[in-house]
């Protein structure tokens, strides 16, 4: 049988809603699942994990040095737990893509990234081509395999009837000393979490400046919806990079997704493909957007966004 340890992403005390995301593909993949969990004060987050469904127990690593989630630190205290298991998982997000390949190279073992789709216990699909293609993988059988998880390609997992057990992991690993923290600095703000919210509003260049682009939060406060943007709208410096949605950017995929004057282009549809209803504005019939939109309006943005912002 599978044992699938899967790593806890953290911050501020709080489970990241990416971990239970990846304990829906550890069931897809079946056998037992665990969930590591490394920080300073590891109670509040286990306690959160075990109450995931489908959790068989999960393992705390409790060290002054887990405090902060670096790579370096983590990473050879993940192999060292790691033993044992078939299958490590981490969200593919900056936390998971920054850690797991570190795993491993301690582990030698090869990494497969973006996982979207379980076809077996080593096989597996991918996007490639920035989501042009999606292909099969599949690894060896006889050495543990490490996966980054797509979190916009599953739900997150429900509520277990019982809490999992914790268990206490005294790992000997020599910590490297190398990599210190020195300042987290991420924007504060009062809308929902981009890569998180059930409704995202999103413009582009054809807003034309950063002054314009208050249509587009007045549209989201409206529908209680996170504010996204396309690269062209980041480069042009109409709001901030945190906002940016697409391959280069955040990968998400909300329930509704509103595209105000963004053309369409693949690097931006990678980033919503796996959105449930996908609405596109643009006053050009022949924009990309329009091949993937579910909801089309074909006309001007300045004139179509406030009369749909009055209706709501």
């Amino acid at each position: 049988m599978s044992k699938i340890l899967i790593v806890a992403e953290h911050l501020g005390g709080k489970l990241n809603p990416a971990t239970a995301k990846c304990v829906t593909c550890a069931k897809q993949i079946g056998g037992e699942i665990a969930v590591l969990v490394l920080a300073d004060a590891v109670d509040a987050i286990a306690a959160e994990a075990a109450k995931l469904d489908g959790v068989s127990k999960v393992l705390t690593v409790a060290r002054a040095e887990n405090a902060h989630p670096l790579a370096a630190v983590y990473a050879p205290q993940v192999a060292a737990a790691a033993a044992g298991y078939s299958h490590v998982l981490a969200p593919s997000t900056t936390f998971g893509k920054d850690l797991l390949p570190r795993v491993a190279a301690l582990l030698g073992a090869a990494q497969v990234s973006d996982i979207m789709a379980v076809d077996g216990l080593h096989a597996f699909k991918r996007p490639i081509y920035a989501g042009n293609a999606i292909v099969s993988v599949e690894a060896p059988q006889d050495r543990v395999l490490l996966g980054t998880v797509r979190v916009a390609s599953y739900a997150a997992a429900g509520s277990a009837a019982a809490a999992a057990p914790v268990e206490a992991l005294n790992l000997a690993v020599e910590l490297p000393n190398h990599t210190r923290f020195v300042e987290l600095s991420q924007g504060k703000s009062d809308r929902p979490d981009l890569q998180s919210a059930a409704r995202v509003v999103s413009g582009g260049r054809a807003l034309g400046s950063a002054e314009n682009f208050a249509i587009i939060y007045k549209l989201a406060d409206k529908l209680g919806a996170a504010v996204g943007a396309s690269r062209a709208a980041v480069d042009a410096g109409y709001v901030p990079s945190d906002l940016q949605v697409g391959q280069t950017g955040k990968i998400i995929a909300p329930e509704l997704y509103i595209a105000v004057g963004i053309s369409g282009a693949i690097q931006h549809l990678t980033g919503i493909k796996d959105a449930g209803t996908i609405v596109a504005i643009n006053k050009d019939a022949e924009a990309p957007i329009f091949e993937v939109a579910d909801i089309g309006l074909v006309g001007d943005l300045f004139a179509l966004v406030p009369e749909l912002e009055k209706a709501l």
